[in-house]
């Protein structure tokens, strides 16, 4: 490619998330032990809601992928990153930093847009529950669901088409322990300032919206079921609560990353570590762990394959 033949640069070194390395084997052990628990609690939830007949509602439908988007995320960074605890030179080659790159925005610009369905759906079931049956029929789910990946692929090849336009030409080594576009950014030998702010403008001023426009649909949803007396009133008030919590572990930390100059902060990597390893293996798990119908459904599940 034309592109290729303006960059020196064929390989990056990753510094890692810390020098000390009693600090790293904590790392290493703390996420060996979510890869072993929660990871195959992902696929688990995956499998009960496909394998239960019972829960074929939008809701499920929708938690089904959001655990098999944060199963996927979930790849993309920390495998590499628990072999590289046993490296001691930490190299990615261009092609697969920016492959890396791509496959982050991409699943996660698709989550974001998950979550922005699923609060619409809660919208429709908790404020317009006469119309929920004509509005999010399977046909609608599955548009949404097209919609959200396009969306996710959109916004991560925008990142990248900028990124391979740049000229890398020495030095090579990124601050992180992953690739990602702060980072990258930085070590292009031109000036980057038009292309940080289309990034900003790209990844955090979308991630800034999409979080106030959740928060506001959220708000607007606790207000109509504060002033109803239906009996499903304290589900409705769990569900929202724990899309709540799942909206601020994923928004906050893409925010404090995305929305401000790609200057370098402390706590970054610490952030970036809970953003791309942790929360996206706790996401779909406290959802379940708030859904009375999806708990049962896992425990059957378990029971009638222990007794076969």
């Amino acid at each position: 490619m034309e592109i290729e033949n303006s960059t020196v640069v064929k390989e990056f070194i990753l510094l890692g998330l810390t020098p000390s390395r009693n600090i790293q084997l904590l790392v290493f052990v703390l996420v060996l032990i979510f890869y072993l628990i929660i990871l195959p609690g992902n696929f688990l939830i995956i499998l009960t809601i496909r394998l239960d007949p019972g829960l074929t509602a939008p809701l499920y439908f929708f938690l089904g992928n959001l655990a098999f988007l944060d199963a996927s995320y979930s790849f993309i960074v920390a495998p590499r990153m628990l072999v590289d605890f046993f490296s001691e030179k930490k190299v990615i080659s261009y092609r697969n930093c920016i492959a890396q790159l791509f496959f982050l925005h991409f699943l996660g610009g698709g989550e974001g847009l998950l979550l922005v369905a699923m609060a619409f759906d809660r919208y429709i079931a908790i404020c317009r529950p006469l119309h929920y049956s004509t509005v999010m029929n399977p046909r609608a789910c599955y548009a949404l669901l097209l919609a959200l990946w396009l969306g996710g692929f959109v916004h991560s090849i925008i990142q990248v088409a900028l990124i391979l336009r740049l000229p890398f030409c020495g030095p090579n080594q990124l601050d992180n322990f992953f690739c990602d576009v702060p980072q990258v950014i930085k070590l292009a030998c031109t000036d980057t300032f038009v292309v940080e702010l289309l990034m900003v403008f790209n990844s955090g001023l979308m991630t800034l919206l999409c979080f106030l426009g959740l928060l506001s649909s959220y708000a607007i949803i606790f207000c109509h079921v504060r002033g109803s007396a239906s009996e499903g009133k304290n589900k409705a008030m769990s569900t929202c609560t724990t899309h709540i919590i799942v909206i601020f572990l994923m928004f906050g930390p893409s925010i404090f990353i995305y929305t401000r100059p790609f200057r370098a902060f402390p706590a970054d990597k610490v952030v970036s570590l809970f953003h791309t390893v942790i929360f996206p293996l706790l996401n779909p798990m406290i959802y379940t762990l708030r859904n009375q119908e999806v708990k049962a459904s896992m425990r059957r599940l378990l029971s009638r394959h222990v007794v076969c």
